[in-house]
């Protein structure tokens, strides 16, 4: 670069400019140090003239931009011209404008260019030399053949530098092949700058050289920036196309179609990509076996296809090839490799599988299974132990009853023909099989081949007969017999055969198993004849058939067993049955009741059946009318003058046959809202009693007769006072055996009155003293010391106990109540005691409150149940006050309604 030279005579003039502009820096932003640079009169474009030190004027700077169009500046304050300038005047000036926009700040840096002429001279020590990074002393790109044969050193390009011009200028170089391996690859001259190389290079593996070139002073001083220096290595074919292996292996199937890809061969070149040395074509030199040709290559890919659909394992199963690669895109002069491929032939199912002969005989004795009878050989040219190879056999025709199975034996590939199921010579003495051989695999050839892709061959199967047994055809054997038969009724009954004679003279039969041994079978004939009644109605379910096992017997023991279902058929020997026995209405909420009736018989002897009032009294036929609902049902309803009774009412019931039955159903017509509560008071009437029953009743009516005789004349010496005895509350109750729901109970009055229900659906409640009927006045005596109490059975499960014991000193006439005395005393206390009883803890209606206790036996801790039984005094009857819930169906009883 110039030195400096003297300033201009125009200095007045650049001043005046220059206080013109810092008027306009001091208008517009702050003003920063000026700069000064001495420029040659001439400046190409992108020339270096100097450099800024931006961050001294503005420290964050995030724009810069120039007013002069003709220079930019860079980030690091370095000025480039941005056009070849021409300095017209000896000096030019612009400015260089920082912007900050985050802090909203400008500086501006003005610009001083001076023109000054240079001066070939020495550098003096304290001169200052301009270096700038491009200038016309760089030389083009230089570039050096590999593989060169010299002469060497070997003249390359010459260095210069401008600054030469001006100042003596020594050169020096560095770099990969200077100072850095390869060493002394390249030095030069220090005075001319002319640069050599000293040896051959490989491309292969020094492609470029970067160099950097220095240009200095006498004094050391450098008068430019380091210049880099690139020296390219131009390539040479040299090196020959290898393919990546040395031997390919691919495998292509059978019969494949013309253009299948076998597989690709690849190579390399070391020379540099994208010229004609590295531009390869592949080639087939030679093919073993050598014809036909069957395969090509691609000349650019190497993708190795098939060329013909000759290929065929069974005749060749491998082929080699011997590949070729060239670079200089196959021309003569290129470079060469080769390598060899080996193909393999796949096998495919081409070849069909083919029985030895067309036709093949087999025996085998009648009854015999599980057996081989034939072992069918067959041929085939694919790969053998493959699935083109393995052979699966079917039988195409003759073993529409699955007599034969025929298998593939895996080691042999044979037809293997087995007997799964007996043959019988009688039925048939030869059977014709065609068989049909196919491979596991599908066959590949053309459709029009497919249409034969099996072959057939015909197996004559012969039957050898053989000294059997009976036999029992068919096994089962269907008769029919009407239930209630007479005994000792003759049927005709099983059949064996000999299957030689198809005969059954000479078999004995003889029944295995009868169930309920109906049945016995005739040993000669086989004929059958009931031993006992036959009921259809037994047989569960009613309508499955009866069967029996039958063994036939021949001369030799050999035997059959089969089976004679026997169809019983009905006979209309049960009438309908009413399936209710006690029915129970409340009147104040239900009309009518609903019956129902079943038939055992078979449904031909069974509904529609049809109900009616049977041999009825006229009070039944004035109240109650039955009417139809369906086949099965009919309905009995009252008329509204019934009274609260209970009725027994004999109802008719007829099936479609005509064969009827009647039943008298116990009808309760009671005052309730539910069915409920009116059972309890029904369960006694279910009673039947026999004569020993009646019996003992009688002796029971006299012993009471005698008890109450002697109380009468007791009562002689008794107190005139009125009242309850005083061991009423001692003798109120008595211990009953049981407590059970639903058991017989003992009403006792000690020795008063003993009565005897069975367990129906409705308790009944006998209270007795010594009541005697007057013209219709009722009478119930209370006699002091008598031991006379009021008793009550259970029902529904509940002991309850009602006394009378409630009251003060009470006045009687001969110790003697009236009932309507008794019921005026007694009513409104029950009815108190009852309202209380059917409320729970927290005072509410609750019907169920009283609850089924177990039967405790005797000598309870608890002592007596009775309400009374700790009351000594003759008139205490604050008992009736603190009464429990286990009274409650005793008074609802006992309450006069």
């Amino acid at each position: 670069m110039a030195a400096p030279g003297p300033r201009s005579s125009l200095r007045g003039a650049l001043c005046r400019q220059l206080l013109l502009i810092l008027a306009v820096f001091s208008f517009a932003c702050e003003a920063c140090k000026k700069e000064i640079f001495n420029i040659p009169s001439k400046l190409e474009a992108d020339k270096l003239i100097g450099r800024v030190n931006l961050k001294e004027c503005l420290r964050s700077v995030d724009h810069i931009q120039s007013s002069d169009p003709d220079f930019r500046v860079l980030e690091d304050g370095s000025v480039y011209t941005a056009h070849a300038v021409v300095l017209s005047d000896e000096k030019r000036s612009f400015t260089i404008r920082l912007s900050d926009t985050k802090k909203q700040t400008q500086k501006e840096i003005l610009v001083l260019l001076e023109y000054q002429k240079k001066v070939l001279r020495k550098r003096h020590t304290k001169e200052i030399v301009l270096r700038r990074s491009k200038r016309r002393w760089a030389p083009i790109p230089c570039s050096m053949q590999e593989n060169s044969l010299g002469p060497f050193p070997l003249f390359l390009q010459q260095v210069q530098s401008d600054a030469a011009q001006n100042y003596t200028i020594f050169y020096s170089i560095s770099g990969r092949g200077v100072d850095k391996e390869p060493l002394n690859l390249f030095f030069i001259e220090r005075d001319t700058g002319n640069l050599y190389c000293t040896q051959p290079v490989d491309r292969e593996e020094y492609d470029v050289f970067d160099l950097i070139a220095y240009a200095s002073t006498a004094d050391g001083y450098s008068a430019d920036f380091p210049l880099p220096l690139p020296i390219r290595v131009e390539d040479e074919n040299d090196n020959h196309p290898i393919f990546t292996e040395a031997i390919y292996n691919f495998e292509v199937p059978e019969s494949s179609r013309i253009g299948t890809t076998v597989g690709v061969v690849c190579a390399t070149d070391r020379d540099e990509p994208d010229t004609m040395h590295t531009r390869l074509k592949y080639s087939i030199l030679e093919q073993t076996p050598r014809s036909p040709g069957l395969f090509s290559v691609h000349p650019s890919t190497g993708v190795i296809t098939t060329v013909s659909h000759y290929l065929d394992r069974e005749v060749v199963n491998k082929y080699s090839l011997i590949m070729k690669v060239q670079d200089m895109d196959g021309q003569f002069f290129g470079l060469m490799s080769t390598a060899t491929c080996i193909i393999t032939v796949k096998d495919s199912n081409d070849n069909l599988p083919t029985f030895k002969q067309n036709a093949y005989e087999a025996s085998v004795e009648e009854n015999t299974v599980n057996v081989e009878i034939l072992r069918i050989p067959i041929e085939d040219k694919d790969l053998i132990n493959s699935a083109n190879w393995r052979a699966n056999f079917t039988i195409l025709k003759g073993n529409e009853n699955g007599h034969f199975k025929i298998s593939t034996d895996k080691a042999t590939n044979e037809g293997v023909l087995s007997v799964v199921k007996p043959l019988n010579y009688e039925e048939n003495h030869q059977m014709v099989l065609e068989i049909g051989v196919t491979n596991e695999a599908p066959f590949t050839r053309d459709v029009a081949l497919r249409m034969t892709t099996m072959n057939r061959a015909m197996v004559t199967v012969h039957v050898k007969d053989q000294d059997e047994g009976p036999e029992c055809s068919p096994e089962v054997q269907y008769i029919r017999i009407k239930e209630n038969s007479a005994v000792g009724s003759k049927i005709n009954g099983y059949k064996a055969y000999d299957p030689e004679t198809k005969s059954a003279s000479g078999l004995r039969y003889k029944i295995l198993h009868d169930p309920k041994e109906w049945i016995t079978i005739n040993e000669r004939s086989g004929s059958v004849e009931t031993y006992k009644t036959l009921d259809r109605e037994v047989i569960t379910p009613r309508n499955e058939l009866y069967n029996i096992t039958v063994m036939a017997i021949d001369q030799d023991g050999r035997s059959c067993t089969g089976t004679l279902a026997v169809s019983i058929e009905d006979v209309n020997d049960n009438p309908p049955e009413i399936l209710q026995d006690y029915l129970v209405i409340c009147k104040t909420n239900m009309e009518y009741v609903d019956i129902s009736a079943i038939d055992r018989d078979d449904s031909s002897n069974g509904a529609p059946f049809y109900f009616s009032l049977a041999n009825t009294s006229p009070e039944i036929n004035r109240l109650w009318t039955i009417t139809r609902v369906n086949d099965t049902a009919a309905r009995l309803a009252y008329q509204k003058n019934a009274q609260f009774q209970e009725y027994f009412i004999p109802v008719a019931v007829k099936d479609r046959a005509g064969l009827s039955a009647t039943k008298t159903l116990r009808v309760n017509l009671c005052d309730c809202t539910n069915p409920i509560q009116c059972r309890a008071a029904a369960r006694s009437a279910d009673v039947i009693l026999g004569k020993w029953a009646i019996l003992a009743i009688l002796l029971g009516i006299a012993l009471l007769f005698s008890i109450l005789l002697t109380l009468v004349c007791g009562v002689v010496s008794a107190r005139n006072k009125k009242g309850f005895p005083e061991d009423l509350a001692q003798q109120n109750l008595i211990i009953s055996n049981t407590e059970a729901p639903g058991d017989d109970k003992v009403c006792s009055a000690n020795g008063f009155m003993t009565q005897t229900v069975n367990n129906a659906n409705q308790g009944f409640c006998g209270t007795m003293g010594s009541g005697v009927k007057n013209g219709g006045q009722e009478t119930i005596e209370m006699v002091r010391g008598g031991h006379q109490t009021l008793e009550s059975c259970r029902g529904a499960g509940h002991h309850h106990t009602l006394d009378s014991c409630r009251g003060g000193a009470v006045e009687m006439e001969n110790s003697r109540y009236t009932y309507s005395e008794w019921q005026n005393f007694t009513q409104p206390r029950l009815g108190e005691k009852l309202h209380l009883c059917n409320q729970d803890e927290e005072h509410m209606p609750s019907q169920d409150y009283v609850l089924t206790y177990n039967y405790e036996g005797r000598g309870s801790p608890a002592g007596s149940v009775g309400c009374c039984s700790e009351k000594q005094e003759e008139d205490g009857l604050d008992f009736l006050n603190n009464l429990e819930a286990k009274f409650t169906a005793l008074a609802e009883t006992c309450t006069k309604r």
